[in-house]
């Protein structure tokens, strides 16, 4: 961490879906920071590569195999946090996964994927992760939705639900935590270029990339300590 502003020295972060894209620039910037950095994800190869590729880098990091739609996993991943790492002082829900048809075509199961994977997990992790922010009496969390929680188009019924969804705990959680001193904000990402979404026949010159809504987060905990931002919108500079 030689020559790195470290402002997060004192912080323990979660990352969810923190693997790849934009959960692992989002971990790589806190880590550069100072934060102690937790991955979660589904495949163990995947999360200990991610968190070894940290390490090498100077982060403090380390992963573990978490489904955040399921309450007991993520109970057991946020209480191995507490034992290896601390309590958490900062929550980025980041794991997503995207399904795209036609609502009426759309298996049950297939929307619950989307739905549980995008929605109830972020409020399994924070349900999980709140109590410790309280008794610190400070925290924040950041849940990572897209612009399609405020945009209609075909075949995005689940996903745009579950985003729209995810705006909507973002705000009433806001409320909740407020006087903790515990500061959730929403970031809604136009078009990125990643793995989860190539988006075929688009620039990525053009596009967001993972490190630009890495630079929203590192932004939001950085506040001044008498306010917050609730909601931040991203945009390209361009549209691709």
């Amino acid at each position: 961490m030689e020559g790195r502003t470290t402002p997060l020295s004192q912080e323990i972060a979660i990352v969810t879906g923190g693997s790849r894209g934009i959960g692992f620039a989002i971990a790589r910037r806190l880590g550069e920071m100072g934060a102690r950095v937790t991955l979660c994800a589904r495949s163990a190869d995947s999360v200990e590569a991610a968190a070894a590729a940290l390490r090498a880098s100077g982060i403090r990091a380390s992963g573990a195999v978490a489904d955040v739609g399921s309450a007991e996993s993520v109970r057991r991943f946020v209480a191995r946090v507490r034992e290896t790492a601390g309590e958490a002082s900062i929550l980025i829900n980041n794991a997503g996964v995207g399904a795209f048809h036609a609502a009426h075509d759309m298996e049950e199961a297939e929307w619950d994927r989307v739905l549980d994977t995008n929605l109830k997990g972020a409020w399994l992790m924070s349900r999980e992760v709140a109590p410790q922010m309280i008794r610190q009496k400070r925290g924040h969390i950041i849940h990572i939705a897209s612009l399609a929680g405020k945009n209609t188009f075909a075949g995005g019924g689940a996903y745009c639900a579950s985003k729209w969804g995810l705006r909507g705990l973002a705000g009433c959680m806001a409320e909740d935590l407020r006087g903790h001193g515990i500061r959730v904000s929403v970031i809604c990402p136009g078009t990125v270029h990643t793995e989860f979404s190539p988006h075929a026949g688009k620039d990525p010159a053009k596009m967001l990339h993972p490190e630009d809504v890495a630079h929203v987060v590192a932004l939001l905990v950085t506040q001044a300590a008498a306010s917050f931002v609730s909601e931040v919108d991203l945009r390209p500079t361009q549209k691709p």
